[in-house]
């Protein structure tokens, strides 16, 4: 009898020390990072969709061009492929994400290369259309990783602020990796004419 006098008394302490340790905020927080993390996918999964009509509109005016299309085709499917387990946005995993789509862009500028040397293919309406939704696109993406970093930030400092700290672990909350630029992108490129 008198085990269940105590009882309830320990877990109302308890339930007060769990509040004040921040569970719900880092559970907050975290969802914040899974949902902006989210956010970022879409984007890519946007320029993604937009790559094969871009294909098929150039294909249409550069015919003898095949190993420019393979490569972007070929990139698009590595980078659709990586997947990132929002649950595990460490460092590893995102970099992987990065580097996949950093083939994709490298593919697309290759594409843009060959379409300088065809100027009715410039001026095509359909083309220009689809230029213009991938521009709109890389901005999009642009914005979604600067929310995503935000959002990694401040879940980061607060599972590493005290008393939270002393919880974070304990509740399985760990730093999580931030969506970063590429190395050698800090360095303007040279432009030669």
């Amino acid at each position: 009898m008198n085990n269940r006098f105590l009882i309830i008394p320990l877990l109302f302490i308890a339930s007060l020390s769990l509040s004040s340790c921040g569970y719900n905020s880092m559970v907050e927080k975290q969802e914040a990072v899974t949902s902006k993390w989210s956010e970022v996918e879409n984007q890519y999964q946007r320029r993604s969709d937009l790559i094969p009509n871009l294909v098929e509109t150039v294909k249409g005016y550069a015919a003898h061009e095949s190993g420019t299309f393979t490569a972007v085709i070929e990139a698009r499917a590595k980078a659709t492929s990586v997947t990132v387990d929002p649950s595990k946005l460490d460092a590893e995993s995102i970099q992987k994400f990065q580097e996949a789509q950093a083939g994709l862009s490298s593919a697309l500028s290759k594409l843009m290369v060959v379409v300088e040397n065809y100027p009715d293919l410039k001026a095509n309406q359909n083309f220009m259309e689809l230029q213009a939704q991938l521009e709109g696109t890389e901005n999009r993406i642009t914005v979604a990783r600067k929310n995503f970093n935000e959002s990694v930030q401040d879940f980061n400092t607060y599972i590493r602020k005290f008393p939270q700290l002393m919880f974070s672990g304990m509740f399985g909350f760990e730093k999580k990796g931030y969506f970063e630029a590429k190395e050698g992108t800090e360095n303007a490129p040279a432009v030669k004419f």
